[in-house]
């Protein structure tokens, strides 16, 4: 089989959707060798370098023009003789010739319908557009949790028997043990504390911050948060400020996908308070780290968690408080959540995801 995939999210983009489309074309390239995968896009770029040198990937420059990626994309896929056209990230091209070809779209969540407060009218009507488009024209739909699937149900008017739940996996960095050396060097680089709770995350403010250091506030527990900052981030730096947190509360930048993973097995409680995701990846990444994981009982974050993690009203920072501090002061309970935890998570590693999406693709084809 030859798969085409828009991979302009697999060369430019730094995190969610961009280790998704990573991560997949990784999977498939390794576990279904005998396909070859085509990545199309107007340029490359040095992320995802090391899956093109495998011999059964190949980038495929897409035509010039405006809006080369809505309308020329799917004919150039065409023209390369794919079975296959998968849109990562909620799209499809717009355009297409006579030629066969099967179209899968990935949609990861549909926040902006839920939540239209965090997103500008412009954004909220093009997405909406784009996605009612890429369902209406696929031959099937992944959706990337059950909580996705229903949202799409509910709010794209799809049929469910047009819609596969696949789950998504994590950087293979987390799976990993990191060297002493790394640890020790990446303990130094950052000044992290002998003992923490983690967050990791967007700073926006669906991720829910905020809660987390109100709830760490009067204790004597230190915080390491790392994620990109917005102007959420001004409104918990007043918070600390004006709290005098300076020394409890440590935002950490610029940290490498390796020394990311050795600062989640080093915490000793993991806490993500976000109101809604899609799925979820960190809480997997905790968990694949065996460090027990605080989130929601929101959304998608239960079916990520697992039975064993801990689970909070996000809204309620006193109840995030209560279970951080409970978790705090028993190591055999984060011991035990931890151990569940990891069993748990197997269900997300790469061969049993590239098996599911292989089955999709067989499907559909035949």
């Amino acid at each position: 089989m030859k798969i085409a995939f828009d991979a302009k999210r697999f060369f430019h983009n730094t995190s969610g959707l961009g280790n998704y489309s990573r991560d997949l074309v990784r999977i498939l390239s390794k576990y279904y060798p005998e396909n070859q995968y085509l990545l199309l896009n107007k340029n490359k770029s040095e992320r995802g370098s090391d899956i093109l040198e495998n011999a059964n990937v190949t980038f495929v420059e897409t035509s010039k023009g405006t809006m080369s990626r809505q309308f020329k994309m799917g004919k150039d896929a065409q023209k390369q003789n794919a079975d296959i056209f998968h849109g990562l990230s909620g799209e499809l091209p717009l355009k297409w010739n006579k030629k066969s070809i099967k179209k899968i779209v990935t949609i990861h969540d549909l926040i902006f319908v839920r939540y239209p407060q965090y997103y500008s009218f412009f954004d909220r009507k093009i997405h909406l557009w784009k996605f009612k488009k890429a369902a209406n024209s696929a031959d099937k739909i992944i959706a990337i949790s059950e909580q996705t699937k229903r949202d799409i149900i509910q709010f794209l008017k799809v049929p469910e028997s047009k819609i596969d739940v696949i789950y998504q996996g994590c950087h293979k960095a987390f799976k990993e043990q990191q060297s002493i050396e790394l640890i020790q060097d990446t303990k130094q680089k950052f000044n992290i504390p002998e003992r923490f709770v983690l967050n990791v995350g967007t700073i926006e403010e669906r991720k829910n911050l905020l809660n987390v250091v109100k709830a760490i506030k009067d204790t004597e527990i230190p915080l390491v948060i790392v994620g990109k900052k917005t102007k959420y981030f001004q409104k918990i730096s007043n918070f600390i400020v004006k709290n005098k947190m300076e020394k409890q509360v440590h935002f950490l930048e610029r940290v490498s996908m390796d020394e990311l993973a050795v600062i989640y097995k080093l915490a000793d409680i993991f806490v993500y308070p976000s109101f809604f995701e899609g799925f979820g990846i960190p809480v997997i990444e905790a968990l694949f780290s065996k460090t027990v994981t605080v989130t929601s009982n929101t959304s998608c974050l239960p079916e990520a968690g697992g039975p064993d993690s801990v689970y909070i009203d996000p809204e309620n920072y006193l109840d995030i408080q209560s279970k951080i501090k409970f978790l705090w002061d028993n190591k055999s309970e984060r011991k035990r959540r931890a151990d569940k935890g990891f069993e748990f998570v197997q269900k997300f590693n790469d061969e049993p995801i590239a098996n599911q999406l292989m089955n999709l693709y067989k499907k559909i084809v035949q």
